[in-house]
């Protein structure tokens, strides 16, 4: 089967001989691809919502491997075993939703050596958060389907540092990495912060001025970030 380019960015961040998970699996189409191209040998597939369990299955069924993906109904990484998998997929999701997920499971996650996580907004709380409870950000890149770039980031345990707090709304091996998208991401992420200016320049609050002002600090930080890939 041919996976979006979305997708396929996903799985090539996953390791050979993997035991992996996919948490909220949707169609099972990560779990299918994994097993067929015998990158992983055995795979659980899960979901908080029974509906897109089923759909799963009937996938997985007429792909005749439900011996080797195993389907679950529930939430987050709580499914799973300590030591049950060495790699979560967590994709498709809110950046909080993602960051729920792995507080809630925190002692599955502790076991779990590769996370490769594609939040769908608010990377950079995800970013916050992974930064903050010793989660290291080994790689990321950028996906683009039709108008939208996904960001697709690849964690493990360990310290890390940030040399600038931008680079929690830009990740920094976005940055070191040259990334052909950023660019373009970054220009998009100016055009968003323009229109909320905008907005906030109507209010004359002094909270709605605060906030203009923390925004206004992040839009010259991205022309920074945008001059300096221009280079």
């Amino acid at each position: 089967m041919k996976l979006s380019p979305r997708l396929k960015a996903i799985v090539d961040y996953v390791e050979n001989n993997s035991f992996v998970a996919d948490i909220g699996t949707d169609h099972a189409y990560i779990p299918v691809y994994l097993v067929e191209n015998n990158i992983s040998k055995k795979v659980i597939a899960s979901d908080v919502n029974k509906g897109p369990l089923e759909n799963a299955k009937k996938y997985v069924d007429l792909k005749r491997l439900s011996h080797r993906i195993n389907l679950r109904l529930g939430d987050g990484i709580k499914i799973l075993k300590p030591n049950e998998v060495d790699t979560v997929i967590i994709a498709g999701m809110g950046g909080l939703l993602i960051k729920k997920i792995l507080e809630e499971g925190n002692e599955i996650a502790e076991t779990i050596d590769n996370f490769i996580l594609q939040p769908m907004i608010a990377s950079d709380e995800l970013r916050k958060y992974l930064i903050r409870h010793n989660y290291k950000i080994i790689d990321e890149k950028l996906v683009k389907e039709g108008d939208k770039i996904y960001e697709i980031m690849l964690v493990r345990h360990g310290k890390d540092n940030i040399s600038d707090e931008i680079y929690f709304e830009i990740g920094e091996k976005l940055v070191e990495n040259k990334d052909p998208l950023l660019k373009e991401l970054i220009q998009k992420k100016l055009r968003e912060i323009k229109n909320i200016l905008q907005k906030i320049r109507i209010n004359e609050s002094i909270k709605a001025q605060e906030k203009l002002n923390i925004i206004k600090i992040k839009y010259d930080k991205l022309k920074g970030v945008l001059k300096s890939i221009d280079c």
